[in-house]
């Protein structure tokens, strides 16, 4: 489902070369469960960004279900993502001004498709059918972060990328995320690569990669 060969991110910093990431190499098999660790500034964001295409890197290449994400045109990875890839962030990334059913809609009345039914059987799904009518500001921040859940399922994606899916989350309400994220993942076989802080939620990962200083120093699960 994703490969990337002598991964390499620099960027310039104070007029000198800095360089991030440097050299990775790795594939996850489709409907695999990683995790991506190391302190901060190990590269792990920087990583994932350029594994979902919203990057491009300095050297190597990404393939992301069969394409050379270096090969497409700007457009041709948003379609790409708008397709098969599911995004979940820290800050939920909510719209404030729409309902937690029409966050949920939004993916997929971009694609054309039928919203309205699909999203709420979503939010039924991850605990929020009674929350559908409510703005996020009404929310609280384990909902918001499962309405963001249900919004980037909603287009059955063939892969999700999170970062730090738990990081605004207190224990009990991120392992109710995690858990949720594995019942989909299963349900869907649907590919989980989350950066994560979180010990206890890189242990329930399948695979684990450790990044220290813009290098993988250890790979587990593979």
């Amino acid at each position: 489902m994703l490969r990337c060969l002598s991964l390499t991110q620099t960027y310039l910093s104070g007029g000198r070369p800095l360089t991030v990431l440097n050299d990775i190499t790795f594939s996850l098999e489709r409907g695999g469960f990683l995790a991506i660790v190391g302190p901060s500034g190990s590269g792990k964001t920087t990583l994932l960004g350029l594994l979902a295409g919203l990057d491009r890197p300095a050297a190597g290449t990404v393939e992301l279900d069969g394409r050379d994400l270096g090969a497409l045109t700007e457009d041709q990875r948003a379609r790409l993502r708008s397709e098969s890839v599911g995004f979940v962030f820290q800050s939920f990334q909510l719209i404030p001004t729409l309902t937690a059913r029409e966050n949920v809609q939004v993916p997929l009345e971009l694609r054309g498709e039928p919203a309205h039914a699909r999203a709420q059987q979503l939010l039924e799904r991850v605990g929020l059918g009674d929350r559908a009518d409510h703005y996020p500001a009404q929310l609280s921040g384990g909902e918001q972060q499962r309405v963001a859940l249900a919004r980037a399922f909603s287009i059955k994606p063939q892969i999700l990328f999170a970062d730090e899916p738990t990081g605004n989350l207190d224990a009990a309400t991120g392992a109710t995320i995690i858990t949720l994220m594995e019942e989909l993942n299963r349900e869907l076989g649907t590919t989980l690569v989350l950066v994560t802080h979180d010990h206890d939620l890189a242990a329930r990962a399948r695979r684990t990669i450790r990044l220290s200083d813009g290098r993988v120093v250890e790979d587990t699960g593979a």
